[in-house]
């Protein structure tokens, strides 16, 4: 049932995000009859996209070969839209890849294509006006949520360092790697003075 639902929600996210522009017709045609296998270690059915003329039908169950098979993690899921983060993801073991890698790399660009308008997506259920209003205060709220996040790590960062002296300063660290470099040449020097004294036996 919940795989009836990720489907669902799925294909049709992607259909009104890669579908409606015919600017993206293009990149689009490269896909058609395509078959691009998802398989996530947190599910247990595959996610099947098959590329069509008007959609992309989302399916958990393909009784064909895929064109392409990607076996990964949901959290490695967003690095994938960074293409040239690809190679590392492969080298990592983060992602396996069986099959023709172009369509991986051509469904990316169709995604980077695509430009997600959060109040596009509302306004069907809100209406225009409302749907906008609603995306500018999300966004005003992210923005100053970033912020303050950004604040609290520079504040975190200090405090740690200057206030609380849990961490020590770099010049603090360099005394200290010079302090130990110091003791270990003269543990080096009373080592030899000692074997010195016992071979003089």
């Amino acid at each position: 049932m919940l795989m009836l639902l990720v489907t669902a929600t799925l294909e049709t996210a992607l259909k009104r995000l890669l579908y409606q522009d015919g600017l993206m017709k293009p990149a689009r045609q490269r896909l058609k009859g395509k078959v691009l296998r998802f398989e996530l270690a947190e599910l247990d059915s595959p996610v099947v996209l098959v590329f069509g003329e008007t959609q992309v039908d989302v399916l958990a169950a393909w009784d064909g070969t895929a064109d392409c098979t990607l076996r990964t993690h949901l959290s490695a899921l967003p690095a994938l839209r960074r293409r040239q983060q690809l190679p590392l993801l492969i080298k990592q073991g983060s992602l396996d890849v069986d099959g023709d890698l172009q369509v991986m790399q051509q469904f990316v660009a169709l995604l980077d294509m695509a430009e997600v308008d959060p109040a596009e997506l509302l306004a069907p259920y809100l209406g225009d006006i409302a749907a906008e209003g609603l995306t500018q205060k999300l966004n005003s709220h992210a923005r100053g949520l970033r912020r303050r996040l950004r604040e609290q790590q520079i504040w975190l960062g200090q405090a740690v360092t200057e206030e609380w002296r849990l961490s020590p300063s770099s010049l603090e660290q360099a005394w200290f790697c010079d302090e130990v470099d110091a003791i270990d040449r003269a543990g080096a020097v009373l080592t030899a003075r000692l074997a010195k004294l016992e071979s003089g036996r």
